[in-house]
């Protein structure tokens, strides 16, 4: 006898459906699954022969072939183990058939029937919708995440058991509901604040500039100055996050296998810190079957990398695409897929090996040559990428000793989101371009015009203080995003001093 079921599968970060087709007959004995499957697919006959017989149905002796179509897409993971059991029982007319056509099956089976979470819920809910498909049955674990999708109902269930008194109609079981008017109420609620910071009111400044205009930020200081703790805290201060946006983080999260249990939206920005012996696949994403990196893991977010310069350079390198395009692309000769990667890059490191070169109070002990050498592992067309270069000193002892608090973060934000607003109009009528940290040298000539006094000061910057030419865009871009701070429609001079001050790699100071 043959019977089709539906399942679903993951590709990129979208679904597509999986019809899996099951025929029993009286032939010599045997369990086959085409359809390209994966040794984790493969291996999922053990599980389903052992969860059949232990929820206490006859495992049925004859010749089974399950076929997994579209056939020409490589199957992978044990989310296949529920829709094949069902199949299987369903084939062999031990289960009503009569709730099968409108509704998704996902699961991994333990060898008692038990079913345990399964990645990609959350995309695959969405897919089911737009498929006109009325149910989706998972695991307990995984129902949660799903249930935040409207338009179909979503039932989370414990083991093979439950689902065949659901398919049989022997229980009653209720589907999962999530309150999405109170899950989006928590939505950009930090535990971190900016008002914990003792001193740094400089860096503040920058870090608060930098997520006005989206632009990206590198903090030099000597060890123990607040370089990380300040960069823990640059997701409180971005624009809340849109429902839209909410949703595709948590997409990304859910294929990934990454999301927590109880949670069904991801309502923070991400905030991802890879440990510098991270390889490139897993920054940027890849492998054999492409999964997404940490720089999709932070899409909407922040990517802090720390200690950069201990960074492999190789690994330095395939950030240059995602930072410039927001997404990555990975290509294997049988498919490619795209990740979303739209970040904010804030970055630390050192000035010297040593870490006290810039330290009025501590001696460095590394050689100029020692220091060129340290400085030389970020390159150029890195570094070209980050708008905003700010010194982090060491936090005196008067600042640290203080009971006095800062400013919040909820108070700065305001100010971010007023700044942001005014991007937005200011560049509606151009496609792919949001805010400051977006625009290209045409946009700048167009946007970042100079008074007399503006331009003067710029020139001397450029000629005297010893700047490259590759900041020249970046300090005009970055004056922009002062003067919207201030709802200035002109760039003013004092924008332009500021901006040049966010440039400290550029020095004379960093090339000797």
């Amino acid at each position: 006898m043959l019977t089709k079921i539906y399942s679903s599968a993951t590709y990129g970060i979208d679904a597509y459906l999986v019809e899996v087709e099951t025929n029993v007959e009286s032939h010599v004995p045997g369990f086959i699954i085409v359809g390209l499957p994966d040794n984790a697919v493969k291996e999922s006959r053990e599980r389903v022969t052992a969860a059949i017989k232990n929820t206490g149905f006859k495992f049925p002796i004859k010749k089974i072939t399950i076929n997994l179509a579209p056939a020409d897409i490589k199957k992978e993971g044990s989310a296949f183990d529920l829709p094949i059991a069902i199949g299987v029982l369903s084939a062999s007319e031990l289960i009503s058939q009569d709730k099968l056509h409108d509704t998704i099956f996902l699961g991994e089976l333990s060898l008692d029937g038990q079913l345990r979470h399964v990645k990609g819920a959350l995309p695959i809910a969405v897919e089911a919708r737009k498929k006109g498909i009325k149910k989706l049955l998972l695991p307990v674990d995984s129902s949660k995440e799903a249930s935040i999708v409207d338009g179909i109902e979503v039932y989370g269930m414990n083991n093979l058991s439950e689902v065949i008194d659901f398919l049989n109609g022997e229980n009653n079981f209720e589907p999962v509901v999530s309150d999405r008017r109170e899950i989006f109420s928590q939505i950009n609620k930090y535990h971190l604040d900016f008002s914990d910071v003792k001193g740094q009111e400089n860096v503040k400044r920058a870090l608060e500039v930098a997520a006005a205009g989206a632009h990206n930020i590198i903090m030099i200081g000597p060890p123990g100055s607040g370089k990380t703790m300040l960069a823990k805290r640059i997701p409180s201060i971005l624009p809340p996050l849109t429902f839209e946006e909410a949703l595709e983080t948590t997409k990304i999260h859910s294929i990934a296998g990454i999301l927590p249990k109880d949670t069904a939206l991801i309502t923070e920005r991400p905030f991802r810190s890879p440990h510098h012996t991270v390889s490139d696949a897993a920054l940027v994403g890849g492998g054999s079957f492409p999964r997404p990196g940490e720089v999709s893991y932070a899409h909407y977010g922040v990517l802090f990398l720390d200690e950069l310069p201990e960074f492999k350079k190789n690994v330095l390198e395939v950030l240059r695409q995602p930072l410039e395009d927001s997404k990555v692309t990975v290509s294997r000769s049988k498919l490619s897929l795209e990740f979303p990667a739209n970040f904010m890059l804030a970055a630390a490191m050192n000035p010297c090996p040593c870490g006290y070169y810039t330290d009025p109070t501590k001696e460095c002990t590394c050689t100029p040559p020692m220091i060129q050498r340290y400085m030389a592992k970020i390159s150029g067309p890195l570094l070209d990428r980050i708008d905003i270069h700010i010194e982090v000193p060491a936090v005196k002892y008067k600042e640290l000793s203080t009971d006095a608090k800062g400013e919040t973060s909820e108070r700065i934000r305001e100010r971010v989101i007023a700044a942001r607003e005014i991007q937005l109009k200011r560049y509606k009528d151009i496609p792919h371009i949001f805010n400051n940290g977006d625009m290209g040298s045409r946009e700048v000539r167009v946007y970042c015009k100079l008074d007399e006094a503006g331009e003067e000061l710029l020139k001397m910057a450029m000629t005297k203080i010893g700047l490259s030419a590759r900041a020249y865009d970046r300090i005009l871009k970055v004056s922009r995003t002062i003067a919207d701070l201030e709802q200035s429609e002109n760039i003013q001079p004092q924008h332009v001093s500021e901006a040049i001050q966010y440039r400290s790699l550029d020095r004379e100071l960093w090339k000797h």
